[in-house]
Parts: C-alpha cells; sequence; structure tokens
C-alpha cells in the first residue's frame, strides 16, 4: 500500500509543477488531466488484456468486462476534453467562468456507461439461455487478477488526487474503478467455479458485470446533476462562512447563506448580515466590503452581503423577540427567527419576523406550527398579532 501512494506521489510530483497550490485553477486543471491520461493508458491496457483472454476461453463476462474498460478509456477521454474547457477563463458571455463543463463531461461519461451497461445486460442474458462453455486456464485467470490489482492501484489513484482538490468527478471515477475491481473478482470467480465444478454461471456474472456498470453509470450521473441543479448549501461550509462573516466588530448575527456552484473551483454566494439599526452607513457599507473583499481572499468565494438592521437598544422590542425565539425553539429546534420587527398599534401589537422552517414539512405541519406559535404567544399577551413570513432552509438537513 506504501508503494501505490510513492508511485501516486511520484507521478504528481512529474507532471504537475507547483502541485501544492490547489486554489491554483491552472494546478486544479493539471491534475485533471493526470487523472484522465493515467485512466486512457490503464483501461486501454486493460480493455487489450480482457479481450484477448475472453475470446481465448469464450467468456462473454471478461469479454463485457473488456469493453467495460474501454468505455472507461472512452470516459477518461471525455474528462479531459471536459477538464480542459472548463479550464478556459471567463468572458463577457459567461462571466463566472466555464467551470460547469466539468460536470456537463461527467455526465456524458454516466450515459456512456449506462448505455454500456445495458448492452452487457442484453449480452449475457442472451448467454444465460444458450449457454457455451468457458475455457479454464489458470494462467489467463492470473492475468485477469493482475487486472484486478491495476483497477484497484487506480481507484486509490483517482480517489487520492480526487480527495485532494476537491472533484466529485474524479472521486465518481474512484467509485467507478472500485465497481470494476468487484466485477473482475466475480468473473474470475465464475472461470474458476466453472473449470473446477464445470458448472456455467458465465452468463449470470456477466449480468453482474453488466448491473454493476448501469449503478455506476447511475451514480455517476447523480452526482454531477446535483452541482447542475443547485445543491443544498453543505453544512460545514455554512459554519465556516457564517462563522467568519460573523467575527467581525458589528456583526450580530447571519441568516439565508445561498451558494452558487459554477464548477468546482467557482462559488457565488450571498448572506444576510444582521448589524445594530443605529449603525452609520457609511461605516456598515465599509465593514460589509471588507468582509467581502476578505472571503474573496481567503475562501475564494464570491460573496455578495445584504445588511439587515437589527434593534439593540430597545429593552422592549428585544424582550419580545427573545421570546419569540423562546417559543418557537421549544416548538421546533430546527427553525429559527430573523429580520424581527415590533408594530404597536392601538389595540395590538404586531410581531414581524421571518421563520426559517425545514424543507420536509408538509403543509400541514407548516400551519400546524404557525397555530401552535400564535397560540402560545397569546398566552403571553392577547394583544400579540403574530405576521409570519415562511422560509425554507438552503443548508443542508443532517
Amino acid at each position: 500500500m506504501k508503494g501505490v501512494f510513492c508511485l501516486t506521489e511520484l507521478l504528481v510530483r512529474i507532471f504537475i509543477k507547483d502541485n501544492d497550490n490547489i486554489k491554483d485553477q491552472a494546478v486544479r486543471t493539471s491534475y485533471g488531466i493526470l487523472s484522465s491520461i493515467v485512466g486512457v493508458i490503464c483501461n486501454i491496457i486493460l480493455f487489450i488484456i480482457k479481450l484477448v483472454i475472453g475470446i481465448l476461453i469464450n467468456s462473454v463476462s471478461v469479454m463485457a468486462d473488456a469493453f467495460n474498460n474501454l468505455s472507461d478509456a472512452a470516459s477518461s477521454i471525455i474528462g479531459y476534453i471536459g477538464v480542459k474547457l472548463a479550464a478556459r477563463p471567463a468572458d463577457k458571455e459567461h462571466p463566472f467562468g466555464h467551470g460547469r463543463l466539468e460536470y456537463v463531461a461527467a455526465l456524458a461519461v454516466s450515459f456512456i456507461i449506462i448505455q454500456v451497461g445495458l448492452s452487457l445486460f442484453k449480452n449475457s442474458f442472451a448467454k444465460i439461455i444458450n449457454p457455451e462453455a468457458v475455457k479454464f486456464n489458470p494462467i489467463l485467470i492470473g492475468i485477469l487478477f493482475l487486472s484486478i490489482l491495476i483497477k484497484l492501484w487506480l481507484m486509490i489513484f483517482n480517489r487520492k488526487l480526487g480527495k485532494r482538490v476537491k472533484s466529485s468527478v474524479m472521486l465518481a471515477t474512484a467509485a467507478d474503478s472500485l465497481s470494476d475491481v468487484l466485477v473482475t473478482s466475480g468473473t474470475v470467480i465464475s472461470a474458476i467455479i466453472a473449470g473446477l465444478t464445470g458448472w456455467e454461471i458465465d452468463g449470470y456474472m456477466g449480468l453482474v458485470v453488466s448491473i454493476f456498470v448501469m449503478i455506476a453509470g447511475v451514480g455517476i450521473a447523480k452526482d454531477t446533476l446535483e452541482p447542475l441543479l443547485g445543491q443544498a448549501v453543505d453544512r460545514g461550509l455554512y459554519k465556516k462562512i457564517s462563522s467568519m462573516v460573523e467575527s467581525y466588530p458589528g456583526i450580530v448575527g447571519t441568516h439565508e447563506l445561498i451558494i452558487h456552484n459554477y464548477g468546482p473551483s467557482c462559488h457565488m454566494a450571498t448572506i444576510h448580515v444582521d448589524v445594530p439599526n443605529d449603525l452609520e452607513f457609511e461605516e456598515a457599507h465599509e465593514m460589509i466590503d471588507r468582509i467581502e473583499q476578505d472571503v474573496l481572499e481567503k475562501m475564494g468565494i464570491f460573496l455578495v452581503i445584504h445588511m439587515d438592521p437589527v434593534e439593540m437598544n430597545d429593552m422592549k422590542v428585544i424582550e419580545k423577540r427573545n421570546l419569540v425565539t423562546d417559543v418557537i425553539k421549544k416548538l421546533d429546534e430546527r427553525s429559527s427567527v430573523h429580520d424581527f420587527r415590533v408594530v404597536k398599534g392601538e389595540y395590538q401589537i404586531n410581531l414581524i419576523f421571518d421563520l426559517v422552517i425545514p424543507f420536509s414539512y408538509t403543509h400541514e405541519e407548516e400551519q400546524k406550527l404557525l397555530s401552535k406559535i400564535v397560540e402560545e404567544m397569546r398566552k403571553h399577551d392577547s394583544r400579540f398579532n403574530c405576521v409570519i413570513r415562511l422560509e425554507n432552509s438552503y443548508v443542508a438537513e443532517e
């Protein structure tokens, strides 16, 4: 295992300049190119080995696995093209760059893998209906075992690089390589069983191969579609950004953090910050500009901040805000309150605020929670009239 990591690090040091500077787009692109080229070379070698073995021992599952490796090589080529296109700089039509092309390329790869899996399923089913004898050869089985080791190394290689540069595409490729390890292992097992017992289970193993291939394709499609469609904010990233923003003097709190992903290395975010309502406008504006610039320099995130004034001196308003917060936390600790205001009338006191609730709430649960809040607040003062605007959190639920 130590040798595996040494080989990975050796390739990184040889082919990637300044490889520790992973925040640099050019360096990150170099990691993607290295992953693609190594993937193409390994998969073409495996395709040739398995195709020859499959023909020699008359095994549809081995030949199916060979064409799976060929599709993996084609996938690596598409990944290479995607990484190169994604590295193109921003222009007037695409001010946030072309980073999402990496996801589009991975999505194209997933469709190829699924198509290959469907074809293999069809061929394997035909082999079950019309079984053919599989020739057992210990030497060829040994070569297949060698291919397992190559795929296992490729899985470790892609996983290590993927984690280093936080690439979902490389991690998906690593998962695909792991499925290939399991598939080829099943092929070896079927050949051994046929040689020792005469049981012809090759067609069934071919079905298993095709299912693994299709599962890998669907998994990659899911992983690449999520950032394209727009994901909930990762809770760890949410805490990191909100903690940094809230660390500045004058920031009372944060809420409504939204992050848009324009590629693995390009993010834009918006966040609402609570500031004292008596803070001088120019002072607040200068502070917000400084925070936005610091977040861009330290985290590489283009942050846009919206300011919400918060009452910090009127104790009656603060008491009512704390009361509302306590009531809601007792009803559902996952919910939160922001933008709280009090408007006094002659016969009633309007408590106006935004209520953030989980996405999992049904309409009936929403109405029940609203009714309970109104009921609990009126127990404290019959003049209280709650004016509530419901919101859903953009942060992933735990």
